[in-house]
């Protein structure tokens, strides 16, 4: 008896939860008492959702020694390295049915050469990538001829709040159409990724290898969220999931299908932590917390707004900003052209100022951590001179802040760079193209007259 009451007492809990939704309870019976069910939401959502899988080739990981050149002159290696062929599989979802466009992550198409979409009526079509951006781990793919698609609503993920319900689709260890329910239990969620853009929505909807790319959805039947990350010591799920917010994945959407890439937006400061520590070296007001301005670039839209060395910044469009890192991310998810409302603190004092941000093509130097977190600390600029026995144009490194990640790379004021990952750079643009996404660099330098190479991870 007591099993049954409490039995009873759930599904009452569950009822009121969700009858509030537009969807409604489908009948259903244990006796005499009606329960509600979540399978016409399921219904109507699932077409929207799709298998990924893919096809391509990988670097094969070599011994470090494999990556000198004077070691592999000596012993008369090969220049060309090995490739191994990869397959994997995730989840996409179906945004536009006309135009047959899908929204998946980056690391589900990175390196493929073959992908193909299945839909939950087992049809298959061959996709291509629109575009990808690894900054947020959102790529978009087309399926042409592909009649009959059903596209998924997206939300408002500045509307969401922790505590509401939602439902994980995907196909988790290769198990097509698999739906979780859960919680949202937390939101702005950063330090997942030290190289991503981050402000991630945390989940307890069971996500498992398989699930990236796939929909987090709310009551209402609308995408909020792209699910793309897990905690785990195992590898499967424990309850601590991510997924990218809608209103990001949006925005990087329409970039990639108008541009084919994201522009993103620059500020052009090179920054640090500001907090207790740093307040009381330089005698300021311990209670603040922001990022340090340690130089601004010239010509940058930090300077054309009014920022200085020494300025903390403390907010950006309303938002707290508490350390370098929330900073970057906040900016790194606003796109060129874009205006935002920064305030600082100066001489103890709050000032405010507009800044547009710019485009990385339109800034001859900036901060080397826009192009890799390892060489934070660093100026570079657009070198134009001839390049003995290369050629004319490399990038030069204008400064190294004492103590930064590219100061304890070894990098060095007046260094030039001339390679990144063996391949030949002559502008900061090239460099930042042919860098994107890369966890390692290995960056080929000319200093004064001497040829080196440093690693940076």
């Amino acid at each position: 008896m007591t099993t049954k009451l409490t039995l009873r007492a759930a599904l009452a809990t569950a009822a009121l939860l969700i009858a509030t939704t537009s969807w409604g309870a489908l009948p259903a019976k244990i006796g005499d008492t009606e329960l509600p069910s979540l399978a016409p939401l399921v219904k109507e959502v699932s077409p929207a959702v799709v298998n990924i899988a893919t096809q391509g080739t990988r670097e094969a990981q070599n011994n470090p020694l494999m990556d000198d050149p004077f070691f592999r002159r000596f012993f008369g290696f090969p220049e060309q390295r090995r490739q191994r062929p990869v397959r994997s599989a995730g989840s996409g979802v179906i945004v536009d049915a006309v135009k047959g466009y899908i929204i998946t992550n980056h690391h589900v198409v990175e390196n493929a050469d073959k992908i193909e979409v299945t839909l939950v009526d087992d049809r298959s079509f061959s996709a291509e990538v629109v575009g990808s951006d690894p900054g947020t781990d959102i790529a978009v793919l087309k399926v042409d001829d592909a009649k009959n698609l059903t596209a998924m609503d997206l939300g408002d993920s500045e509307r969401i709040e922790v505590g509401d319900f939602v439902l994980a689709i995907g196909n988790p260890f290769g198990l097509q159409h698999t739906v979780t329910s859960g919680i949202i239990s937390a939101l702005g969620r950063r330090g997942i990724s030290r190289d991503g853009y981050e402000d991630f929505i945390q989940t307890d909807a069971s996500i498992n290898p398989g699930n990236s790319g796939g929909a987090l959805v709310n009551l209402d039947g609308e995408l909020i969220g792209v699910n793309s990350a897990i905690f785990s010591n195992s590898g499967g799920n424990i309850g601590i999931g991510f997924a990218i917010p809608v209103n990001i994945a949006r925005s990087i959407m329409l970039q990639l299908i108008q541009f084919g890439e994201v522009r993103r937006g620059l500020l052009g400061v090179s920054i640090s932590d500001f907090n207790a520590e740093t307040a009381e070296a330089i005698g300021a007001d311990a209670d603040i917390e922001g990022a340090l301005v340690q130089e601004v670039v010239p010509g940058s839209a930090a300077e054309t707004a009014g920022l200085q060395v020494g300025d903390v910044i403390v907010k950006v469009d309303g938002e707290d900003i508490t350390s370098a890192n929330d900073l970057r991310n906040t900016i790194g998810l606003r796109r060129s052209g874009e205006s935002v409302a920064i305030e600082a603190m100066r001489d103890g004092k709050r000032k405010k100022f507009k800044a547009e941000l710019q485009e990385l093509a339109s800034m001859q130097q900036m901060s080397a951590e826009d192009i890799h977190p390892g060489l934070a600390g660093a100026e570079l600029s657009d070198y134009a001179d001839e390049v003995e026995r290369l050629g004319k144009g490399a990038v030069r490194v204008d400064s190294v802040a004492a103590g930064s990640p590219a100061g304890m790379r070894g990098l060095e004021e007046g260094d030039l760079i001339i390679s990144v990952n063996r391949v030949r750079v002559r502008s900061v643009q090239e460099m930042q193209e042919t860098a994107n996404g890369q966890k390692l660099l290995i960056l080929g330098i000319r200093r004064g007259s001497r040829d080196l190479l440093l690693q940076v991870k």
